[in-house]
């Protein structure tokens, strides 16, 4: 049974005050917080075992290495079993995307070639396209989603030519919470031998991820988002892909040799991380995903849906307040704007005083504001730990924020 005091439990930053009230931590498509225990094996890497990894022959490299390397079983083990060798170590989802754009598709794409994403997409996953736009003249094609936020696959079909050579899409809308098809857009691209990119910054903390079903070739992690520290991640790809690519990041560790004249390269993964990585963040990853394995993602995603359901219950009552994203089977994610033209940070700073935490602006999300046709909105976004008494304080706190404003 899943016991979401047990868990608020775990989490110490939940029993502080902001601005003398319980906190309301609603800010989780951002950052989530971290649980006692990855606080602790952070800090028994750093107080007990810290040593740099790999080569290190003395005890302590041999722990680190060994903690370090573990992580890589455990990512695998997380999005369905994939192969250990295909994972492999970011600073998170930015990093990753940034890898495949420079590693896999300025090896194979060439001016003219498209890649097809859609508005919704975090600009982790715009901007690297972009660079490839202004440097090596690849063409951006977008794909918009319905008017409720939900996301077609068959406008991914509309919009393939014969110069496609990307897709890149997000699994879960860090703005709308819309859910993408991703296993009916990979049937969409097989036939074609179309490479699909995924964010699954969103989608891997709130939901299972199996992919050995999914039908992806890139996937991308953040492990702040995982209740892990920041600057950890992984981008898993699949071994055919990465066979495909070059490494962007040189220096140590991702080389066998290196002579006056000549390089080698290490084997896959570590061919593709350069120079001493991120060895405690990386361990404070794997201890937040055993802690996520352990309360079941299952039980988590359930959790999140019945806080979705009463949150969508509570927010039809507010006639003043816009959602922007109603799609069928959406994330606990809630983005919205206020009658009266109150502006979000004046949303923000208001509930704030309550104790409620969330966020206003565009998200890293420019484009989809655009197409919603609005310069940012506040969003509301759910965790594990958090409750329905929470969701009745945040529309409590709404409403204290209509009669000052509206």
């Amino acid at each position: 049974m899943y016991d979401v005091f047990k868990i608020r439990s775990d989490f110490p930053i939940l029993s502080r005050e902001v601005n003398g009230k319980p906190l309301v931590y609603l800010d989780n498509g951002a950052s989530a917080q971290k649980p006692q225990v990855v606080i602790d094996a952070i800090s028994r890497a750093y107080g007990q075992e810290y040593a740099n990894v790999h080569r290190g022959l003395h005890t302590l490299s041999t722990i680190a290495t060994e903690n370090y390397e573990a992580v890589r079983g455990k990512v695998a083990r997380f999005l369905g079993g994939v192969p250990e060798e295909e994972i492999i170590f970011t600073t998170g989802a930015t990093e990753g995307f940034n890898l495949i754009a420079y590693g896999w598709a300025m090896q194979n794409l060439t001016a003219g070639d498209e890649i097809v994403l859609s508005v919704m997409e975090h600009h982790a996953n715009i901007v690297p396209w972009h660079f490839l736009r202004e440097r090596m003249g690849v063409k951006l094609v977008w794909v918009e989603p319905e008017v409720d936020g939900s996301f077609d696959p068959a406008r991914v079909a509309e919009v393939l030519t014969d110069r496609t050579k990307l897709v890149t899409l997000t699994h879960m809308s860090n703005v709308l919470g819309t859910v993408v098809d991703i296993a009916a857009v990979a049937d969409i691209l097989r036939p074609r031998s179309i490479p699909l990119a995924v964010d699954g910054s969103q989608a891997a903390v709130h939901t299972p991820v199996d992919l050995t079903v999914l039908g992806a070739d890139f996937y991308c992690i953040t492990g702040h988002k995982l209740y892990g520290p920041s600057a950890s991640g992984a981008v898993w790809i699949k071994a055919e892909r990465m066979a495909q690519m070059r490494p962007f990041m040189g220096g140590g560790d991702m080389i066998r040799t290196v002579t006056r004249d000549d390089i080698t390269y290490n084997d896959p993964p570590h061919k593709f991380e350069a120079g001493t990585p991120g060895i405690v963040q990386t361990i404070g990853l794997g201890a937040a995903l055993d802690y996520m394995t352990a309360a079941g993602i299952e039980n988590i995603a359930a959790h999140e849906a019945d806080l979705r359901d009463y949150a969508q219950d509570r927010f039809r009552s507010l006639n003043w307040l816009h959602l922007q994203g109603t799609a069928a089977g959406k994330g606990a994610i809630f983005s919205f704007t206020m009658d009266g033209g109150a502006h979000p940070h004046d949303i923000s700073t208001i509930v704030d005083q309550k104790g409620v935490a969330v966020r206003a602006g565009h998200h890293c999300c420019q484009p989809l504001m655009q197409h919603m046709g609005v310069n940012a909105t506040c969003r509301a976004s759910f965790g594990m730990y958090n409750t329905r008494d929470e969701v009745d304080t945040l529309i409590d706190a709404l409403e204290t924020c209509h009669r000052l404003l509206g």
